[in-house]
């Protein structure tokens, strides 16, 4: 398969291999964003390799079984034969084969097997995402011990870095330097590309970052009803407790940014990508299930639902890729590596909000194939979502020493604690959750629309511009997706009651019945934060200034924890101010 010509370099890989080819080092670190091509390059170096005979096979690790057949796929394409389906059973290479694909798991279960392997003949050891190795102690030493005589390595990673000082990363340069807050611990990449470059090249789509807030509503284990605003939290308990009610498919909130998002993929398909699709991500099973049923009940048609423990993930994923279908709901399975290219939205309705799970499963969207397409992320105003999606531009290198203690953790100012594979418990009981339109995220700022919405006259052909990138600017898509949250609101009402109805919940009726007055308070909080914004736009005050003076002039709660009569009279208020 050698005399399959190769496919054809990005301007960042063939600069990439003139500088290995130049220095032929054991080790080389290549920090790609992700969609930037970092299976091309790498590759690329392999063939170059192989037909100088400098190497006589390739070994390449990567995190999962689906990226196995991937990546053989890839060397397929560039005239490269590698064995995806080997196992640690198996003796040495077959014949016919140039190398094969592993993964990080293989090579912590018999790390001798791999040793032996590339010990009969030079090889490239090709470590995607190598990261991964400095998961546990376990899978680092393995990895060291498999490949620590090869002939040279080639590492790729889009976010290199590590929480643990204990846990380095096997082959990867660090310079220790020292801060007011510690010690940091910073990987030395040999080839940096990073998401700016890759968005000034036209490598990666441009991400909008549309944030969702509302009202959430849960008993404590008091007894308590609290309620409080996603994106006026207060504590970070508050903060968490809003966070993990809004994301129960049984509140409002998860229906509604489901019904925002399919509306995005419809506009899409309208505009020049028919086969638009986008990711739901989820943080357990059952909340996966329960999503795909709203996503069913919302859009009348059913996603593929893609869980970690499913033994046909990999296969369903290979479907997803190409088929006409949506939307897939997911676990855990397309955070990082997995290629799906027509997905250009991603819905985050999980806790998970570490650096590394937020930049991976954010680049799964970002993978361009023409010009004028554009990613969306929608996700809850939530500040460490908030902050993630602020710094996506910027580059992801170092390693943080966290101090010993309970302030543990370093990357996360907020310092939430991590959530478990099957959700966060945080001893409460959901009541119910809404959702409204926040803003826009544009060069690390909040966009919102009452901040755009004075100076612009938006037509409804404006809406056929949406989100594409020098049409519309950052303010008037904000103004555009507050528009349309009502319409959502309306149709998310009969998805929702359709949901309950389907699901079997016997309750369905007095739910309705008893969320009225809640209702109506959703209904009230939002007209008191459009009133105040107008007064904001017209008086030059800030938000929450108005917000302050308010509580003083109608005395209560405040607006997230008031109910409907304090909101009427506040509501009143403001009109008589305007």
């Amino acid at each position: 398969m050698r005399d399959t010509p190769p496919p054809r370099l990005r301007a960042w890989q063939a600069d990439a291999i003139t500088g290995y080819l130049q220095q032929l080092p054991k080790d080389y670190l290549v920090t790609a964003t992700p969609g930037a091509g970092k299976t091309t390059f790498a590759l690329a170096v392999a063939r170059h390799l192989l037909d100088r005979r400098l190497v006589q096979r390739v070994a390449v690790v990567c995190p999962t079984d689906h990226l196995r057949t991937q990546w053989a796929d890839a060397a397929a394409h560039s005239g490269l034969t590698l064995d995806p389906t080997m196992t640690n059973a198996d003796g040495p290479v077959r014949d016919g084969a140039d190398g094969y694909v592993t993964t990080y798991a293989q090579v912590a279960g018999r790390p001798a097997i791999h040793a032996a392997r590339c010990r009969t003949r030079q090889t490239l050891v090709i470590l995607d995402e190598i990261h991964h190795a400095g998961d546990g102690l376990s899978w680092g030493n393995a990895v060291a011990d498999a490949f620590d005589e090869v002939s040279r390595r080639l590492c790729l990673t889009g976010t290199p870095f590590r929480t643990r000082a204990d846990e380095r990363i096997p082959f990867v340069r660090y310079d220790i330097t020292e801060h007011a807050d510690g010690d940091m611990l910073t990987s030395l990449a040999d080839y940096t590309y990073g998401y700016r470059e890759a968005l000034a090249d036209a490598v990666v789509r441009p991400v909008v970052f549309a944030a969702y807030t509302g009202v959430s509503r849960w008993r404590n284990s008091a007894g308590e009803v609290i309620a409080a605003s996603l994106s006026e939290a207060g504590t970070k308990s508050v903060e968490a407790a809003a966070w993990q009610t809004a994301l129960d498919p049984k509140g409002g909130w998860v229906p509604h940014v489901i019904a925002a998002m399919d509306e995005r993929i419809s506009h899409l398909r309208a505009s020049g990508m028919p086969d638009a699709a986008g990711l739901l991500l989820a943080s357990d099973q059952d909340s996966a299930r329960a999503y795909a049923e709203l996503v069913r009940s919302i859009t009348g048609e059913r996603p593929a639902l893609i869980l970690s423990d499913d033994p046909k993930a990999s296969k369903k994923i290979e479907r997803f890729r190409s088929a006409a279908t949506r939307m897939a709901v997911c676990v855990r399975m397309i955070s990082e590596g997995v290629d799906i290219p027509r997905a250009a939205c991603l819905a985050w309705m999980t806790n998970y909000r570490t650096p590394l799970f937020f930049a991976q499963a954010v680049g799964r969207v970002v993978r361009a194939r023409r010009a004028g397409e554009v990613a969306t992320v929608f996700l809850p105003a939530v500040r460490p979502l908030l902050a993630l999606a602020a710094e996506m531009e910027s580059e992801r290198n170092t390693v943080v020493m966290p101090h010993a203690g309970p302030d543990e953790g370093g990357l996360d100012p907020l310092n939430l604690p991590e959530p478990a594979e099957q959700g966060s418990n945080l001893g409460i009981e959901t009541v119910d959750s809404d959702a409204s339109f926040a803003h826009v995220l544009a060069s690390g700022q909040a966009v919102t629309a009452t901040a755009g919405a004075t100076g612009y006259e938006l037509t409804v052909d404006d809406e056929e511009f949406l989100g594409l990138p020098g049409l519309l600017t950052a303010e008037q898509t904000a103004v555009l997706l507050a528009r349309r949250d009502s319409e959502l609101r309306r149709r998310v009402a009969a998805g929702r009651a359709d949901h309950l109805a389907a699901t079997g919940t016997d309750d369905a009726v007095s739910v309705e019945a008893t969320s009225a007055g809640w209702r109506r308070a959703a209904d009230l909080r939002r007209e008191v934060n459009q009133l105040v914004g107008r007064l904001a736009a017209r008086t030059g005050e800030s938000h929450a200034a108005i917000h302050s003076r308010l509580r003083r002039d109608v005395p209560g709660p405040v607006s997230a924890a008031a109910g409907v009569e304090v909101l009427e009279d506040r509501r009143d208020h403001l009109l008589g101010m305007l």
